[in-house]
């Protein structure tokens, strides 16, 4: 079964239809950077009405893993999602926290998919498009088979301009533990459109079981 993270989450009723809809984990953003930055104490207010299956994902850029913990213990997050330049030591000081860590890497000319063999600490490495000045949320895909490829070295989600429309195809050619989606169900940065939403979650899940 391929899982579904939607990421950008910002507020309660985005995150309850999500999880309503089958999600099996929310993003918060806690890089100040994003466009989609929420306070620990707001997602901590948001992750307190999940249900229990819905596993709470943090998303960091080039932090230290002290002020990680911190944020995570203050939000009630379950996992880390590291999207910078952080060295294979701060996953395994992560995970040795207690926290399932997954790392991302940008898909582009200089990819390769060896890279993922330093990270074994890491629970799954997220694939995304490499766009210059983004940190994921660029609404852009990539070719999906170099995520096939790459999944010889462990567990794949897939982001990078997935939408409802192109994510079975996506999920055929990749053939990804789980799908990443963010800006391909917005109707502008962190505000979901909650039919594009739950189509996505519906196309993801029925390609899985097919």
């Amino acid at each position: 079964m391929v899982r579904v993270k939607v990421c950008g989450i910002t507020n309660l009723e985005d995150a309850l239809v999500a999880a309503a809809a089958g999600a099996d984990a929310l993003g918060f953003n806690f890089w100040p950077k994003s466009p989609r930055h929420i306070e620990a104490r707001r997602a901590a207010d948001i992750i307190a009405h999940l249900p229990p299956f819905v596993t709470p994902v943090g998303v960091f850029v080039d932090e230290s893993p002290a002020r990680i913990k911190s944020v995570a213990q203050a939000s009630s997050i379950r996992a880390v999602q590291l999207h910078g330049n952080e060295p294979p030591e701060e996953a395994a000081a992560l995970a040795a926290a207690g926290l399932a860590v997954f790392k991302a890497f940008s898909v582009g000319p200089g990819f390769r998919p060896q890279q993922l063999q330093r990270y074994s600490a890491a629970d799954a490495f997220l694939l995304d498009a490499q766009v210059k000045g983004k940190r994921g949320g660029s609404g852009r895909p990539f070719d999906w088979r170099r995520a096939q490829m790459a999944g010889r070295y462990g567990r794949i989600l897939l982001a990078g301009g997935l939408t409802p429309e192109n994510v079975a195809e996506a999920i055929r050619q990749a053939q990804p533990w789980g799908v990443d989606v963010c800006t391909g169900v917005e109707k502008k940065p962190g505000v979901k459109d909650h039919k594009r939403l739950r189509e996505f979650i519906r196309r993801a899940k029925m390609e899985a079981a097919s």
